[in-house]
């Protein structure tokens, strides 16, 4: 007798898009809202560079990644922002890059779209809570964007916003936290290869709850360092004000590593669950990008700085 052995299968081996949207949805019984936003949202990116920065852990599913998220603007619990942000429009766009800059300008997205040949990385993502993830982002080197509007020797730190509009995002008022969203990192973090300017996951453009139509990846950060719709970006000569260090300092630090070392005040940090699995793993260091990362922060004390 045959015995039919089933396998995982990875987003790229799935029928095209236009094909498989609506009815893949269906049967894996996804919301509505959540194809709507990929009918909208999803755009293909065509051809992608593979990138040497990629990890080669499993995948998370597409599921997992856009009906699970944190976007306080569209709602407080996990499964609130794919059905509220549905309706979020992204077009047109506009990124504005200011500050201690020789040559300040502003972004179309689809300028943004064409400043770098778009690359695929499968970061690993890490949030406070304990959750991670594993997903093909699409972007390139924030680097890229913010070495064309020349950094002065007075840019010291590079503070990022968020868009905020309450006519497109009424759950906002009860979010209890300020916004505009607005975060920052050091400008050599910045300015570091694995700093990702995203625009696309799995292939496509991001869907609106997952940040549309650009965001920042950060992945040896905590997740809410990876900040979403992206509108705003100053470089500036002191250490910037971040949403959720404003929020409660004492439970966010400006830095936010990774670091299974400094526990937050309510959970250890010491350990994480992979979305769609039920054992928890180790939390390394760096998010597992100290290889790479570690040099920014030699001699600091991770446990003052955290």
């Amino acid at each position: 007798m045959l015995i039919r052995t089933l396998r995982d299968i990875s987003y790229s081996e799935v029928t095209p898009r236009s094909v498989y949207l609506t009815r893949r949805s269906l049967l894996l019984g996804l919301p509505a809202a959540f194809v709507s936003n990929r009918a909208q949202a999803g755009t293909g990116l065509g051809n992608l560079v593979k990138s040497s920065f990629s990890t080669s852990e499993k995948i998370n599913s597409v599921r997992d990644v856009t009906t699970y998220n944190n976007f306080y603007e569209f709602g407080t619990s996990k499964e609130q922002p794919v059905q509220l942000a549905k309706n979020f429009k992204t077009n047109p766009w506009v990124l504005s890059v200011e500050g201690e800059a020789a040559k300040p300008r502003k972004f179309s997205i689809e300028e943004i779209m064409k400043l770098a040949p778009l690359e695929e990385r499968i970061y690993r993502h890490r949030c406070v809570e304990g959750w991670s993830i594993v997903v093909p982002w699409v972007g390139y080197s924030l680097s890229t964007l913010l070495k064309l509007v020349e950094p002065t020797s007075n840019a010291k730190f590079v503070a990022f916003e968020s868009y905020y509009d309450l006519k497109q995002m009424p759950e906002a008022r009860h979010a209890g936290i300020p916004l505009p969203y607005v975060e920052g990192l050091r400008l050599d973090e910045a300015l570091h290869p694995l700093a990702l300017l995203c625009v696309g996951m799995y292939g496509e453009s991001l869907p609106p709850q997952d940040g549309a139509p650009v965001r920042l990846v950060v992945p040896w950060k905590y997740g809410f360092k990876s900040i979403k719709s992206l509108i705003k970006i100053k470089l500036v000569g002191g250490q910037p004000p971040s949403t959720w260090n404003i929020t409660n300092a004492s439970e966010y630090g400006f830095y936010s590593n990774v670091n299974p070392q400094v526990d937050h005040p309510r959970w250890s940090q010491g350990s994480e669950r992979r979305l769609g699995e039920l054992r928890r793993r180790p939390t390394v260091m760096f998010n597992g990008y100290g290889d790479q990362v570690a040099q920014l922060y030699a001699g600091m004390n991770l446990k003052k700085y955290f």
